[in-house]
């Protein structure tokens, strides 16, 4: 079956920072479910600019105790692969991320994109689209994926709010025009 989370958030900020805030976001005591961030690969294409990483993210295991006793679920740390392409010159970052656990049983793949606001080009329009799709837990499947559903919300949200607090301490009050 699978389930859907979409998000779209305006930044009254340019791009270059918010790029380089998001560059900077975890670890964050505002959520401590991120436990580590890890560029392992980074590179620069001379010829057009384009600025490719990836990242892996260890988290924690947010999903409830009460699930857990399935052995499967019984992992302390959920780890995330996270590839981007950042374009200064057209002042657009495209971020593709998924799930590296459970790979056999979820699917977890989240995209995203941060680029110059057609509103404003002083602003920055973040646009993402999440997916997660539980196979193989029997009728756990839904229960999981109400709970994914529910998290993956929370989670963008909350990954929302620390962008705009880490702007503000950054930056300063944003770019109303």
């Amino acid at each position: 079956m699978g389930v859907t989370v979409d998000v779209h958030q305006v930044f009254q900020y340019p791009f270059e920072q918010v790029v380089a805030c998001f560059l900077r976001k975890y670890p964050n005591p505002m959520d401590k479910n991120v436990i580590s961030v890890k560029t392992v690969e980074e590179k620069k294409d001379e010829s057009t600019g384009l600025i490719y990483r990836k990242r892996i993210a260890i988290c924690q295991n947010v999903v409830p105790e009460v699930l857990r006793k399935v052995s499967i679920l019984k992992v302390p740390d959920i780890q995330l692969e996270e590839e981007s392409w950042l374009s200064l010159q057209k002042r657009n970052m495209a971020i593709r991320s998924h799930c590296l656990t459970w790979t056999q049983y979820a699917s977890m793949r989240e995209e995203s994109v941060f680029r110059e606001s057609v509103e404003n080009p002083n602003w920055t329009e973040f646009i993402q689209t999440g997916r997660i799709s539980i196979t193989g837990a029997g009728f756990l499947n839904c229960i999981l994926e109400t709970f994914a559903s529910t998290f993956l919300r929370q989670g963008a949200q909350k990954g929302i709010r620390i962008m705009e607090m880490l702007l503000k301490e950054q930056c300063g009050s944003p770019l109303v025009e």
